[in-house]
């Protein structure tokens, strides 16, 4: 049995944010079949933890379930979750005015469900995140208000005490850098401060490739770059994004720690989509490829296991009911494997190395994108825009 605090940080625990989903109608729920089929293809890249929502629909414990059969099958066989209920304010998603100060009555159930799934698979479900961005101003829709966060997170950390949940389950909330104090000052209220010291440990989330669009000081090559080869463009843009990240980590470290407060840090979602026809693909900042997809993946693996953090990375396949009236959303490509099971450019090594042998995805084996052809997928990355 394994812990939390044995897990995170720990570089040999590779994370990735996973979701089933195979069909842009997202009322069609993935099997356990199809589920145990995506964790062993998950585990032969090395991942060992999942971060995974939607309690209230089967897709979580089916997920659970998958993991606990694949476990019967082989004791070496190795997963664990870390299971997110979702949060909204009042009148979320309802077509009424959302009411921000106020929470949603299915906020209860919700925590409820993801509590009695931990009690069901201890053995698997390692940490409870409380709410999905549910903090961030800009999440419009549904966004609460820190106290809310709070008072669920408190009653889960009641729940260990009195030991109806494992008292080594960690407790955290999943949300943006800003709404953990490493943006505006508008974030920096007593109850965010309370929720810092009520969680075991904060699960921050970064997304330079949506700052190439919305906030771009950052983003592109210099006039002195502009000489260099394709490669070496992407090559010196991508580095500056992952600077860019790990200064939105240092800012909220650095704000905890002005409070007197030391608690752990992981990534709970970064990523960078392999196409986008829209804000980051040819008419916008030129950031979506399948080239500087694999550069982001690979450098911010590196970062965070040579500095003891977590990187649930944004995510393990394509899930295109993200934005199912458009095919090309950059939404529907963040995977590192499409739909059909092709290992995309960061993960072609691999392909290599044959720890994909015997596995497939929906009877399609694990091949590469592009046919294998590198050169065709070099001619179709976009050169970054030169900064003015």
């Amino acid at each position: 049995m394994v812990s939390a605090k044995d897990i995170l940080g720990n570089p040999d625990y590779l994370a990735i944010s996973y979701g089933g989903y195979r069909h842009r109608d997202h009322d069609i729920e993935p099997t356990v079949d199809e589920l145990k089929e995506d964790m062993k293809i998950l585990s032969a890249i090395g991942i060992k933890v999942l971060r995974t929502y939607k309690v209230h629909l089967p897709h979580a414990s089916n997920v659970l379930k998958a993991i606990n059969e694949l476990k019967k099958e082989d004791p070496n066989f190795e997963m664990y979750v870390m299971l997110g209920a979702w949060i909204d304010c009042k009148n979320a998603w309802t077509g009424e005015e959302p009411d921000h100060n106020a929470e949603s009555e299915r906020n209860e159930v919700e925590i409820a469900t993801a509590a009695s799934l931990a009690n069901e698979y201890p053995d698997i479900v390692k940490v409870l995140a409380v709410g999905n961005e549910a903090m961030v101003k800009w999440a419009a829709s549904y966004y609460v208000q820190p106290e809310v966060i709070l008072k669920w997170v408190n009653h889960l950390q009641g729940l260990k005490q009195s030991g109806q949940l494992p008292k080594d389950l960690w407790i955290t909330s999943s949300d943006n850098f800003a709404s953990w104090g490493g943006g505006g000052e508008e974030y920096h209220v007593e109850s965010l401060e309370k929720l810092l010291r009520a969680v075991d440990f904060v699960s921050l989330h970064t997304y330079p490739m949506h700052d190439t669009h919305y906030n771009p000081e950052f983003w592109g090559i210099t006039k002195a770059e502009e000489s260099l080869p394709k490669r070496e463009q992407i090559a010196a843009a991508m580095e500056r994004a992952r600077d860019y990240a790990i200064s939105q980590y240092q800012n909220t470290a650095n704000y905890i720690k002005s409070l007197g407060i030391d608690k752990p840090i992981h990534i709970g979602e970064t990523g960078w989509a392999s196409a986008s026809d829209g804000h980051y693909g040819p008419e916008g900042s030129k950031a979506t490829d399948e080239y500087k997809e694999a550069l982001y993946y690979q450098l911010m693996r590196e970062w965070s296991n040579e500095a003891g953090i977590s990187c649930f990375y944004f995510e393990a396949f394509d899930e295109h009911w993200k934005d199912a009236q458009n095919p090309a959303g950059s939404e529907n490509h963040f995977g590192l494997f499409t739909i059909d099971g092709q290992a995309k450019y960061a993960l072609w090594d691999l392909v290599d190395t044959g720890v994909f042998e015997g596995l497939s995805r929906g009877g399609q084996p694990i091949s590469k994108t592009y046919g294998g052809d590198e050169a065709a997928l070099l001619e179709e990355a976009l050169a970054p825009p030169v900064k003015e």
